[in-house]
């Protein structure tokens, strides 16, 4: 899929601040065309003023809510209870990036995560959120966000789990495939695991126990996984990892 029709979605609404937006409009029934056939549905919200503008039509395939009714709270009530956390930490970069901006006064930046969302069978479903920040004085003074979420069940869990990125780099808003999925996710499941045990405050000892692997195993991973990561020490793989709201 081209994303440009994001970027003329964006710049035809403009003027709007994207209220009113007639759904039989030309460009939005190539829009929803294009959501049909690719397992998406998107949003796009007034993050300063806390407000959800437009939403299209397959949230209510996706997520089980009918666009008019997609809110904040309702992500948090369909997420996958593991990934509560997670949901948070994401919350906060949201705000963060909407901050930086406001306050910069120019710019756009990009957060692309993936999370588990039950949709309207109940079932839970890898889906990847790609959030486009960006300022603007049109028509008023504010920072938007327009997400687009893609059903990533195709792929293994191992590349959409550990997935993600939040920064300026508008190479990454594009239709996912397995390079954009990789990127954040460097580490093997089992070196993975071994970082949560960690984290969780297991000695290598009581994690090659709870493994039923040898100390010298659980040391070799651990060696391993710094050299992968460049870290000096697991602890600041540990903080980088929960910021990023991976652990």
């Amino acid at each position: 899929m081209n994303y440009n029709l994001f970027k003329e979605f964006i710049q035809t609404y403009s003027h709007s601040g994207y209220k009113g937006i007639n759904r039989k409009d030309a460009l939005m029934l190539e829009l929803e065309k294009v959501m049909e056939n690719n397992n998406q549905f998107f949003f796009i919200a007034d993050v300063i003023h806390l407000q959800i503008l437009f939403t299209s039509n397959r949230s209510a395939q996706m997520m089980g809510t009918e666009p008019d009714k997609v809110s904040p709270e309702r992500f948090f009530e369909i997420r996958h209870p593991d990934e509560a956390d997670k949901h948070i930490l994401v919350r906060g970069k949201i705000f963060k990036a909407a901050h930086d901006l406001y306050y910069y006064g120019k710019g756009e930046m990009l957060l692309s995560t993936c999370s588990r969302i039950r949709n309207f069978e109940g079932k839970f479903t890898p889906l990847l959120s790609q959030i486009y920040f960006f300022y603007t004085e049109v028509p008023t003074k504010t920072v938007y966000m327009l997400e687009v979420q893609t059903v990533v069940n195709k792929y293994p869990k191992k590349l959409w789990a550990n997935h993600h990125y939040f920064g300026n780099d508008m190479s990454y808003f594009r239709f996912p495939d397995e390079n954009l999925l990789k990127t954040g996710n460097m580490f093997t499941d089992r070196q993975f695991e071994i970082i949560k045990l960690v984290a969780a405050g297991l000695s290598s000892e009581q994690i090659a126990k709870k493994l039923f692997l040898s100390n010298y195993t659980i040391n070799t991973h651990r060696a391993n996984i710094l050299k992968k990561s460049g870290k000096a020490y697991i602890s600041e793989l540990i903080h980088d990892l929960q910021d990023q709201g991976l652990i």
